[in-house]
């Protein structure tokens, strides 16, 4: 059924965000193992879950967390048989206590999905930055 199909993808996107801001990179990492994963300043894609962890390398943690929120928004997406796109913005906010409360970087996800044997994974992710603040607390090496 379509909607299934439609609320399987947003629970993917959604638990991309969710995975970051609880630190769990290896987890996330392996949402690509089968996948591709880009951003403009960084050249070619990284295919498979050790080349997408290797670009969380740079994210700092505190005490296991990054300290943020990623919050996903105009989600659409497009299911064609056992293919789907989706478009969404993200907006990432992080605090510390010496750092306020603020947006650090806001932009869009252009995604690509596959179901195979019944269960949809990512099949290519780019992660386009539009608006971009202070990153010095979340990234060691902000190439986006």
């Amino acid at each position: 059924m379509l909607t299934d199909d439609v609320e399987a993808i947003r629970a993917l996107i959604h638990r991309y965000a969710e995975l970051i801001d609880l630190g769990e990179l290896d987890d996330l990492a392996a949402l690509f193992a089968h996948g591709t994963w880009s951003s403009p300043g960084r050249g070619t894609p990284l295919r498979g879950t050790e080349q997408v962890r290797r670009a969380y390398d740079g994210v700092i943690l505190y005490d296991g967390t990054p300290s943020t929120k990623h919050v996903i928004s105009n989600v659409t997406i497009e299911v064609m048989g056992d293919a789907a796109t989706a478009r969404s913005y993200f907006t990432v906010l992080q605090a510390r206590p010496d750092f306020p409360l603020q947006p650090i970087i806001a932009g869009r996800y252009h995604d690509r999905f596959e179901r195979v044997e019944g269960r949809w994974r990512f099949a290519d992710r780019q992660i386009i930055p539009d608006l971009i603040g202070d990153l010095s607390r979340h990234l060691r090496n902000a190439d986006l």
